[in-house]
C-alpha cells in the first residue's frame, strides 16, 4: 500500500462578492479537480505547476488542514482531516513563506516547545537536535530570537523543527524561496542526505526547477487543479522540447558563438544567449565555450515552470 493515496480528489471554495449596498453574489471556484496519484515510502517527488494550479490546496488537504469536497485521501494509513493529531506526529511541514517557529523566542526555546508538543522522547529529541544543529549549521544561533535570523537561517531552523519528531513524510512548500545560492545548495544537500539515511518521503512544491533536478526522481505536474503529467523531469522536458539558456559574457564582442549542442538566440555586444535542450547537461557546452572564447562570466537560466507546462500542454 502506498504511503500517500489520492483518488479523485476534489476541492471547491465558495467565493462571495459584494454587488450592492445590501446584495452579495457567490460562485464556486474549483481549486482541485479529480486528482489521483500514489507516493511510496522513501520517494522524493516534485509537485509543480503555475501559480493558482492547486498545489498549496493539495498540501493542505494532505496535512488535514482542509477537508476535501469529494474523493478518497489516505496518508500513512489514515484520513488526514479525521485524524489530524495522529497524523501530525508522522508528518513534517515547511512553508517557505511562513515560519512554524515562535517569532520572539530564541531558536532554542522553539525547539524545546516542539519536544513538549509532540511528546518526543527526550533522549531522541536531544540526539536529533544535535545532529540537525551540526548538519544545518545552527549551533551558534540557538540563543538568537527567530525575528533576528536571516531568511536562510530561519529556513534551516524551520527544517530542523519539522524533523525533530522523526516524521515519515516531509512536505516542503517553496523551501528555497528567497535564499542565496550557497544556502540553497546547503539545504538541498541536507535533504538528499536525510532521504538517503532515514528514508524520509519528500513532497516538494517549488517554482525552482533546480530544486527538482537536485532532489527529485519523479515529477507530478498539476494545472487548473488537474494532474497533467507524472514522470521524470527529463521526460517532461522532452515532451515539450523545452530549453535552458546559457548567458555568456565575453571579454570582447564577437560573432555568434558556435559550439556543438547549442544555438545562439541573441547577441547584444559582448553578451550572447545560447539555448540547448533542457534535459542535456550544460557542462559540455560550458567547457566548449570556455575553450574557444575569452569568457568574462557565465550564467545558466532554467525554463520557467509555466513555460514548460505551456510548451507541453498549450495551457
Amino acid at each position: 500500500m502506498a504511503l500517500i493515496e489520492v483518488r479523485d480528489l476534489t476541492r471547491t471554495f465558495t467565493v462571495r462578492k459584494k454587488t450592492g449596498p445590501l446584495r452579495r453574489t457567490s460562485h464556486e471556484v474549483l481549486a482541485v479537480c479529480d486528482l489521483s496519484f500514489d507516493i511510496d515510502a522513501g520517494e522524493m517527488v516534485g509537485y509543480i505547476g503555475p501559480n493558482g494550479a492547486g498545489k498549496s490546496t493539495t498540501i493542505k488537504m494532505l496535512t488535514g488542514i482542509l477537508v476535501p469536497t469529494s474523493g478518497h485521501l489516505r496518508v500513512a494509513g489514515v484520513e488526514p482531516s479525521r485524524h489530524r493529531t495522529e497524523l501530525a506526529r508522522r508528518i513534517g511541514v515547511v512553508f517557505g513563506q511562513r515560519t512554524t517557529l515562535w517569532w520572539d523566542l530564541p531558536l532554542r526555546d522553539s525547539f524545546d516547545l516542539l519536544q513538549k508538543i509532540y511528546r518526543t522522547d527526550p533522549d531522541r529529541h536531544r540526539a536529533n537536535l544535535d545532529e540537525f544543529l551540526e548538519l544545518l549549521d545552527l549551533g551558534d544561533l540557538l540563543d538568537t530570537p527567530v525575528r533576528q535570523l536571516s531568511l536562510g537561517q530561519r529556513m534551516r531552523g524551520d527544517i530542523a523543527a519539522a524533523l525533530l519528531h522523526d516524521p515519515e513524510i516531509l512536505y516542503l512548500d517553496e523551501p528555497t524561496i528567497g535564499l542565496d545560492v550557497v544556502s540553497k545548495g546547503r539545504l538541498r544537500e541536507f535533504l538528499r542526505d536525510l532521504n538517503r539515511r532515514r528514508g524520509t518521503t519528500l513532497l516538494l512544491t517549488t517554482h525552482d526547477l533546480q530544486d527538482i533536478e537536485a532532489l527529485c526522481d519523479r515529477v507530478i505536474v498539476i494545472d487548473r487543479g488537474t494532474r497533467v503529467f507524472d514522470g521524470t523531469l527529463e521526460s517532461l522536458h522532452r515532451s515539450g522540447g523545452s530549453r535552458r539558456t546559457l548567458v555568456v559574457d565575453l571579454v570582447d564582442e564577437a560573432p555568434p558563438i558556435t559550439v556543438p549542442g547549442a544555438e545562439v538566440l541573441r547577441v547584444d555586444g559582448p553578451r550572447q544567449w545560447l539555448a540547448f535542450p533542457a534535459e542535456d547537461s550544460a557542462a559540455p557546452i560550458v567547457a566548449a565555450v570556455a575553450a574557444a572564447y575569452d569568457v568574462a562570466d557565465l550564467s545558466l537560466r532554467e525554463p520557467a515552470i509555466e513555460d514548460v507546462i505551456r510548451e507541453v500542454y498549450g495551457v
